[in-house]
């Protein structure tokens, strides 16, 4: 079964400004089930310190139009034990990961060896994705005011996906300075309702409620910006087999 991330620059789930792309996830994992149970969507808040009602915009989402059971991974507040963490993640068709604060996330993440139980989840079939900070962290460099409030900066990221991205960038254009300054070979830049699909972390298309995604590669010291191929969002395999 082939791998699956889709990495979504921004919106808000709360106003399902990406359910066009929620929809086409949900499909897709669907599609994947073989034995008639119903799908089951692992959402992950930790970017936003374990917010609630951002985990209830997601149900309404995924459960209330999408018809998956959803379910939520709580790691900061002492509430659920790592091995509870670890079931609900291995029985996940989806893992979603939501924005916040990127550094937070990673570092928890870390801490509690939870990026690799995810990691090996979305290599052994689960759909990936992930918005803002939930969509970046998995690339070899980001780009995230994390570090500083309102000051954007790169950093190093967890290194899974190649490349570097940048999240929302309808208003952070200045990355591709950033990009030729930094020398990234290969970078990404998602806008906000729009996603970048990758299928055994190569880039298929764009999954598009709005937005746009672009490939940034260097090349002879300036940046050339590609503009992704978009997907037919009411079709998810005629994308992926």
């Amino acid at each position: 079964m082939k791998r699956v991330f889709v990495s979504i620059g921004g919106g808000e789930l709360r106003n399902k400004t990406t359910a066009p792309i929620d929809g086409y996830i949900a499909s897709l994992a669907k599609s994947r089930i073989t034995d008639g149970r119903r799908g089951y969507a692992l959402f992950f808040p930790t970017a936003s310190h374990d917010s609630n009602p951002y985990f209830n915009s997601f149900r309404k989402t995924y459960t209330s139009l999408f018809d998956m059971k959803s379910d939520v991974a709580i790691l900061t507040k002492g509430l659920m034990t790592l091995e509870h963490v670890a079931e609900k993640i291995a029985k996940a068709d989806v893992i979603y990961v939501g924005g916040g604060d990127t550094l937070f996330l990673m570092q928890v993440w870390r801490e509690t060896g939870v990026d690799k139980l995810v990691w090996e989840a979305y290599r052994r079939g689960a759909i990936l994705a992930g918005l803002s900070a939930g969509a970046i962290l998995w690339f070899e460099n980001i780009y995230t005011d994390s570090l500083v409030e309102g000051e954007y900066m790169p950093y190093q990221g967890l290194g899974l996906i190649p490349g570097a991205a940048t999240p929302h960038y309808n208003s952070r254009t200045e990355f591709d300075q950033v990009a030729k300054e930094q020398g990234y070979s290969l970078s990404y830049a998602i806008e906000d309702d729009a996603a970048i699909l990758f299928e055994d972390e190569s880039p298929i298309g764009v999954l598009s409620a709005g937005g746009s995604a672009y490939r940034l590669t260097l090349d002879g010291g300036e940046i050339k910006k590609e503009s992704l191929h978009v997907l037919k969002l009411s079709d998810p395999l005629s994308d992926l087999c």
